[in-house]
Order: structure tokens, then sequence, then C-alpha cells
């Protein structure tokens, strides 16, 4: 992982999202997305500068597709917007987690979330 992706992943890991459980670097069929919330089945993926040149857009637009009509939900993020404002972001991801939960997915079938484990949390 690159050290945006590292930042993204610190807010992640853990749980800490209030209670959604996300992996890194996962496979789904021929690919790998940066991050997944199985729960959610929401893909999350960083588009660096690389993003922006041919072929890497067919490539993401194929790999977007794919991912879309086996029934997850894809989030791209660019990083700039990362290195602007990671609070942002991280906002942005919860939004789509509780998009995908009011449509019946859940964050944690096992135990309730942690107090304090909003999209703040873990804010220096």
């Amino acid at each position: 992982m690159n050290a945006t992706e590292l930042l993204i992943w610190s807010r992640l890991r853990g749980r800490q999202l209030d209670g959604w459980k996300f992996r890194r670097q996962h496979p789904i069929g021929p690919y790998f997305v940066d991050f997944f919330c199985p729960g959610a089945r929401l893909a999350v993926e960083i588009d660096g500068p690389d993003h922006d040149f041919e072929p890497r857009i067919a490539y993401d637009e194929r790999r977007q597709a794919w991912l879309e009509a086996s029934g997850l939900r894809v989030l791209r993020i660019p990083v700039h917007e990362i290195s602007r404002n990671l609070d942002d972001v991280m906002e942005w991801i919860y939004a789509e987690l509780l998009e995908q939960e009011a449509r019946g997915l859940t964050r944690r079938p096992h135990r309730p979330a942690s107090p304090g484990t909003s999209p703040q949390a873990g804010k220096s």
C-alpha cells in the first residue's frame, strides 16, 4: 500500500468506522479492490494519477462494470481528495455505508458498534 492508502486503512481497520468490517487488497473474482466491506458489499478504490491515462481508464471501467454486475457498490475516490481533506473522505465512505445499510445490508450481525466509532473517531 502507498502512503495515501495507509491513511485510509488507518481509519478503516479494526471496525473503527461505526463497526463496519473492511478488508484491504481484497480479491473479488479476477480483480483486487483496495478496500472491501463485505457487510455493505462496498468496494472502495483509491484512484491515483495513473488512473487518468489509457489503458488504465479502460481497465478501471471494465473492472467497475464487472464488480457492479456482481452486486457490489464501487466507490472511487481520487487521491487528491484524500490529501485535501481526509475527514471529508471518511464522511463520504460512511455515507455510502449508511446507504447500503438502508438497502438492508448489515454492519455487524454478531455485536453492536462500540460507542465513539463514528467517522470522527481516530482523529488527532
